[in-house]
């Protein structure tokens, strides 16, 4: 209830008493009937102010309702918009999981194929070596003399000389040493892996190290860095007797560093074959100037020789000039008898 509603009753009330006071008084005097008529007014007047005021009071009202009903509209719209990008998100993510998930089966069924693994980790080598060596500098699949085929050839200059690399690695073994539940059954698969790691080194070392044609050792690539890693700390062993047969481990990352220090070795050895080369033509070139110094002075002994005959001719021409300036100065009798031949 509004806080002007209780005096206005009140008011109504008290000329509603009056009325009935002055009623009862019958015959009073004419003024009484007047203040009784200007109090009738009077509470007429109030009355229509008082329906004003309660008419406006409602209508501010149910403007103040309907603004609260569309600002909470809005809110609710801005909301349910809210909730949409929400879902639309999630529904994008759920989208990329599934497709990761294809993506990670696929993965696992290249990793669980023999040839597929082997494509894999040769692809990954191939990227590694033809980003760092330049292509005159290895060959693919190459064939040695012993008939084996290498999955790369490094064509280092000699020493050391070529360097065989195979990026196969016995991954089924490692996973059952990564799945092995008690110490038990992951001891028998670290023998596995040793086994497996040793017979592969052998087969390594026997098919792609030939004396004279080959460096003393080469390169087994492990295309996983964390499986190199691994290799490397549960496995130390196997590492140092796979380079004492001349066998180097090496995961994508030490391969990295180890084609770099190959770069710079075919750098050298192309320097050092042009040095050859600038020192051959070099060599010619003195040789052409050996030939151009004698032929030089042969010319100069020449003009020299020349020089004298023309000093001596113009000697000769010159005694010439003088007995036939005495010859004209002879003063010979122009009477002379001159025999007749006979």
């Amino acid at each position: 209830m509004e806080d002007w509603l209780p005096p206005a009753l009140i008011a109504l009330a008290v000329l509603g008493a009056a009325v009935l006071l002055l009623a009862a008084r019958g015959g009073r005097r004419a003024e009484d009937q007047a203040r009784l008529a200007a109090l009738l007014e009077a509470l007429a007047a109030s009355q229509d102010r008082l329906a004003t005021r309660t008419e406006e009071r409602l209508r501010e009202q149910e403007r103040a309702l309907a603004t609260r009903l569309d600002a909470a509209a809005q809110r609710t719209q801005e909301t349910a918009g809210a909730i949409q990008q929400r879902l639309a998100v999630i529904d994008n993510a759920r989208a990329s999981i599934e497709a990761l998930g294809g993506q990670v089966g696929s993965l696992a069924a290249i990793l669980g194929n023999k040839q597929a693994r082997g494509a894999l980790g040769e692809v990954q080598l191939r990227d590694l070596v033809a980003d760092r060596i330049p292509a005159e500098g290895f060959a693919w699949q190459h064939t040695l003399s012993n008939g084996t085929r290498c999955d790369c050839l490094l064509r280092l200059p000699f020493p050391p000389g070529p360097i065989a690399v195979d990026s196969k690695f016995p991954l089924e073994a490692w996973a059952a040493f990564q799945e092995a539940a008690t110490p038990g059954t992951k001891e028998l698969a670290r023998r596995r892996v040793a086994a497996d790691i040793r017979r592969h080194v052998a087969d390594i070392a026997g098919k792609y190290v030939i004396p004279g044609e080959t460096a003393e050792g080469a390169l087994m690539f492990v295309p996983a860095e964390a499986v190199h890693a691994a290799l490397h700390a549960d496995f130390a062993d196997v590492v140092a007797e796979a380079a004492r047969r001349g066998v180097h481990i090496v995961g994508p990352s030490t391969l990295w560093a180890v084609l770099n220090t190959m770069r710079g070795l075919l750098r050298d050895a192309r320097l050092q074959s042009e040095a050859r080369r600038i020192r051959v033509e070099v060599e010619k070139l003195a040789e052409e100037t050996s030939r151009l110094e004698r032929r030089v002075a042969a010319l100069r002994l020449h003009h020299a020789a020349m020089a004298q005959d023309m000093r001596e001719i113009e000697t000769s021409a010159e005694r010439i000039a003088r007995r036939g300036e005495a010859i004209r100065a002879l003063d010979i009798p122009d009477d002379i008898p001159v025999k007749a031949a006979e």
